[in-house]
């Protein structure tokens, strides 16, 4: 059975694993997947992650990171959902937490964060939000 929200899902599994304290988390990986992991790898809120191909079917493995025996990622929520998408221009992009968080926006040319998309002028759709 196909997944009607991958995203909500990969974020759900991360929230999941940092309260069980897991390292790691697998999930099925996507190019959109993928490119949200690159995000968080680059702003320092995960260690790494990998794909493994199990069968025909690919899967990432996240290493979560923790600090002082708690998650770096303190909040992570889906803004933009199947049922309601949220676009936002480069102007009106979402400020997290005065720059401490970072909204993940997915613009054509890629997925990239808040600060990025500002600079670069483009808008695009809002995926999530992390602090």
């Amino acid at each position: 059975m196909s997944m009607s929200d991958p995203i909500a899902d990969m974020l759900t599994r991360i929230r999941n694993a940092q309260m069980a304290e897991k390292s790691i988390v697998q999930m099925p990986s996507s190019n959109l997947i993928k490119s949200i992991a690159q995000v968080l790898k680059d702003e320092g809120y995960v260690n790494d992650f990998s794909i493994q191909q199990v069968g025909n079917k690919k899967t990432i493995e996240i290493s979560l990171k923790y600090y002082a025996g708690s998650p770096v990622i303190e909040k992570i929520q889906r803004v933009s959902k199947p049922g309601l998408r949220i676009y936002k221009p480069s102007n009106d992009l979402p400020n997290i937490l005065n720059g401490l968080g970072v909204a993940i926006i997915s613009t054509s040319r890629g997925v990239m964060t808040d600060r990025n998309a500002r600079v670069a002028g483009v808008g695009g759709e809002v995926l999530c939000v992390v602090t």
